[in-house]
């Protein structure tokens, strides 16, 4: 047991847990005409019950990397935009239209690394 006045190192445990439900809470929002009305009960559920665990909110800088894990995915699904993109298969062709992966990619990766920095800084008092 730490002595009083002082916090024991954050638990990666915790973070990951966090980063889940703001993985979830993105997801809910970024599909939100599709199936994200099915995700937000989940995410939200998950967010109130660590919410209320003694020790999580040590890990809440997970939320914010969370957030950044879909809009990873949305850059992946864009990488071979900008502009209409056509495939051509022996019975059929399709196009679509898709953006530029830069910037989806460009807010993912600073949501990750401004979570996870603000998770490994954080310091017991003295």
């Amino acid at each position: 047991m730490a002595p009083i006045g002082t916090r024991s190192p954050p638990s990666w445990g915790w973070f990951v847990a966090w980063l889940f439900a703001g993985a979830a809470c993105a997801l809910a929002l970024l599909s939100a005409l599709t199936i994200g009305i099915f995700v937000l009960p989940f995410a939200g559920a998950a967010v109130v019950f660590l919410a209320t665990r003694r020790g999580a909110t040590d890990g809440v800088a997970g939320l914010i990397s969370g957030l950044g894990l879909p809009v990873l995915y949305v850059a992946y699904l864009n990488r071979n935009g900008p502009g209409d993109i056509c495939t051509h298969t022996a019975t059929s062709s399709s196009c679509t239209q898709e953006s530029s992966p830069w910037v989806w990619f460009s807010l993912g990766v600073a949501l990750v690394v401004v979570g996870v920095v603000l998770f490994v800084r954080r310091r017991p008092p003295r």
